[in-house]
């Protein structure tokens, strides 16, 4: 219940204060959302598979986001950041595909 109250606020806060990202950060803030739905996809799986950790969720979640930030930042470095975030959008959607295709298998049992 704290976890969909925190959401609650955090969505309303962003609607109100309009807040804005740095110029810099931008090519960032995509991956990260993706890299950070990942972590989230798969934390469900695991609560519904019976083996949810918050540990691990946590280093999950702060790991997949730096990692993904991380490729993205050195593909800028070397002229091909595009040809990489697109490919960290592929590799993480298919993971959350994936995640999602488990879900389903196991909420409607199909």
């Amino acid at each position: 219940m704290i976890a969909v109250l925190a959401l609650a606020i955090g969505v309303a806060a962003g609607i109100f204060l309009e807040p804005t990202v740095p110029l810099g950060l931008q090519p960032y803030l995509p991956i990260a959302v993706v890299a950070a739905l990942d972590a989230v996809f798969g934390g469900v799986r695991a609560k519904l598979d019976g083996i949810f950790d918050d540990k691990q969720f946590t280093i999950s979640f702060i790991s997949n986001v730096l990692v993904a930030a991380l490729i993205v930042y050195l593909g800028d470095q070397l002229g091909v950041g595009g040809q990489l975030s697109t490919g960290v959008v592929v590799v993480l959607g298919v993971r959350i595909f994936s995640n999602a295709a488990a879900i389903r298998r196991h909420l409607f049992r199909a």
